[in-house]
């Protein structure tokens, strides 16, 4: 006799569900209400175990940083279910099914470990979904394989959580600029498209976060800023005195500086060391900011550095290249993606700015906003933390003049930015005026690199920043 489903007052065992049940006599009990035997299929809920897939750049451990469900919550495909962080950038894991939770396999700050369980979901096996088979012993879809999907002709690369949050802000993706690897649309990219949609026209710079000004009741007279910057400000966390060791694992971004600055001190680092007037460079920021401020972004004095140090870099292309494990090749970089030094809760991090040298002043500022929003929120993509063939610190935000900036492979060059400071100079006449001057420390890989290239290349860089003028005439 083939039994599909048995109600019964009492237990049921199924074998299979295929042809032989077995129940106790209280399953005899008929009623009214109710039949025992059903002639019609109906599914039992079967559990699959949804494994934590491939999410790139060679990573095989995570770690668990949120949940955002429950084991007993109903999910939807494309829900998120949980958001992992890596030693490289923080993903939000989503859901693959319509089911039920029944276990979560890992607790908050457990190391996850790529293709196995991560959840365990009830599903309907009713609606169509995979086998059972396929669904266990397959791994699952991996990062790199995304589902593309042809409009106007052209194919748009995203993952199934952005087309959900498309679909549900009613974007269209071809009207979308992706800023991904290989143009894939990424969940920034729809955010930043909403907040700055007027109609149906995109606008004109696709990386720019717009953030409004400041109302002018929240900003602050000079005197109160100047005196802010002279007192340090302590750190507001509770300070508990246990009496006791205590051990931590070290994960996430301390587990990529780990790797990544035992890798670096093996190689042979010289520095060098300069100071620069900016005292031009903070009249013509002053003049520009609020123009900025009305397109909706902040302009720093960071923008204008990364731009000299790209066109410095288009003279001195050593500078932004790479040295090979066995040192018998050098690769010159075309892209000049010249990375910012950020000191977030979560450690330090890196990101860089993608082709700065086909960037304006104003499109670095635009990308640095974001960058800088991102890195805030502990939300870089993998995208926004790799690539670089450069990078600047600024650890003259915090305070400092000078320090020693470890290279980060496998570029070859580092530059620190010191704080700047309102110092007495000589001009040409003999006479004392006020200056602004800020100090630079470099780093290179002795190498391939020698102290007079990199002389040369800080002079240069030097001479735009005092003279920014001069940079309109190789601006592209």
């Amino acid at each position: 006799v083939c039994i599909h489903r048995v109600r019964s007052c009492s237990s049921v065992r199924f074998i299979k569900s295929k042809y032989v049940c077995v129940f106790d006599k209280s399953a005899l009990k008929f009623s009214h209400q109710q039949r025992l035997f059903r002639t019609s299929a109906v599914s039992c809920g079967q559990i699959v175990q949804f494994k934590l897939s491939d999410i790139g750049e060679g990573i095989t451990e995570v770690t668990v940083k949120e949940w955002y469900i429950k084991e007993g919550d109903s999910v939807s495909q494309f829900d998120s279910i949980c958001e992992v962080q890596s030693d490289k950038a923080s993903v939000t894991i989503t859901s693959r099914y319509d089911g039920i939770i029944r276990k979560l396999h890992y607790n908050l700050d457990e190391i996850a470990f790529v293709g196995k369980p991560l959840v365990d979901i009830e599903i309907d096996a009713s609606k169509g979904v995979a086998p059972e088979e396929d669904v266990v012993e397959t791994p699952p879809m991996s990062h790199e394989e995304h589902t593309h999907q042809e409009i106007k002709g052209h194919k748009t690369l995203a993952t199934p959580a952005v087309r959900r949050l498309a679909m549900e802000n009613n974007v269209k993706l071809s009207e979308v600029v992706g800023t991904g690897k290989d143009n894939r649309i990424l969940k920034e990219d729809i955010l930043n498209y909403l907040a700055k949609q007027t109609g149906a026209i995109l606008p004109p710079s696709p990386k720019a976060e717009i953030i409004p000004p400041l109302p002018k009741s929240e900003t602050l007279p000079a005197a109160t800023k100047d005196k802010a910057r002279k007192i340090p400000v302590p750190v507001s966390r509770p300070i508990v005195f246990s009496g006791k060791d205590r051990t931590e694992p070290v994960t996430g971004f301390h587990k990529a500086m780990v790797k990544t600055m035992s890798a670096a001190l093996k190689i042979p680092h010289f520095g060098y060391c300069d100071e620069i007037d900016l005292t031009q460079l903070v009249q013509l920021r002053e003049e520009l900011k609020s123009l900025a401020q009305v397109r909706g972004v902040k302009l720093s004095f960071m923008p204008f550095f990364i731009k000299a140090a790209s066109l410095g870099l288009l003279q001195y292309p050593i500078l932004n290249a790479s040295l090979d494990e066995s040192c018998q090749n050098v690769t010159y970089k075309a892209s000049h993606n010249i990375g910012v030094a950020m000191d977030t809760e979560q450690g330090l991090i890196v990101p860089n700015v993608k082709n700065v040298q086909v960037c304006s002043v104003f499109e670095i500022a635009s990308e640095l906003n974001r960058l800088q929003s991102l890195g805030s929120a502990g939300q870089l993509g993998a995208n926004d933390l790799t690539g670089g063939t450069f990078t600047l610190s600024n650890i003259g935000t915090i305070g400092g003049t000078y320090t020693k900036p470890v290279i980060l492979p496998p570029e070859v060059a580092i530059g620190a930015l010191g704080k700047i400071q309102v110092l007495p100079r000589f001009n040409g006449k003999g006479e004392v005026f006020k200056a602004q001057i800020m100090n630079v420390s470099w780093s290179a890989d002795h190498r391939i690199i020698d102290g007079a290239t990199m002389a040369r290349f800080s002079n240069l860089w030097k001479s735009y920043l005092e003279n920014p003028a001069s940079m309109l005439l190789d601006l592209k």
